[in-house]
């Protein structure tokens, strides 16, 4: 089991990857398009790089659900971890759309506000993290 463990930190890890970097791709983005550059180049790497985060996702939380079942954990701080992991595929979700809208020319925001919203997944992955280690309840 101590295997399935580790195949599970190691696809949170990889799945954080992504999740904290993209935003940072958008604020680049962003920029980029306002200075005049060529962005062809960051259009490709947030593509590739949300597919591979969204793998890592649905294998973190795969890896997640067996050991949840196998260790049969119970307590409300369970409940709560669930919750912002839910939160933090909505996230991940919302990256999606910005990443079509990087795709369609269309990405609306400023360069501040990627940069806001790349904070929001470290506001979520914090208390994820406290949880798992401490079991506050």
């Amino acid at each position: 089991m101590l295997w399935i463990k580790s195949f599970h930190i190691l696809f949170v890890m990889a799945w954080m990857a992504g999740v904290f970097y993209l935003p940072r791709i958008l604020v680049h983005y962003v920029e980029g398009v306002a200075a005049g550059e060529d962005t062809r180049r960051l259009v490709t790497m947030a593509d590739k790089l949300f597919r591979f985060s969204s793998l890592m996702a649905l294998f973190a939380i795969g890896t997640g659900v067996f050991l949840w079942l196998y260790y049969d954990f119970t307590g409300n701080w369970l409940w709560s971890k669930i919750a912002l992991v839910v939160l933090l595929v909505i996230y991940q979700f919302q990256t999606l759309r910005y990443t079509s809208s990087m795709k369609n020319g269309t990405l609306d925001g400023t360069s501040l506000y990627f940069r806001i919203f790349n904070e929001g997944a470290l506001m979520l992955v914090i208390p994820i993290l406290i949880l798992v280690e401490v079991k506050p309840f």
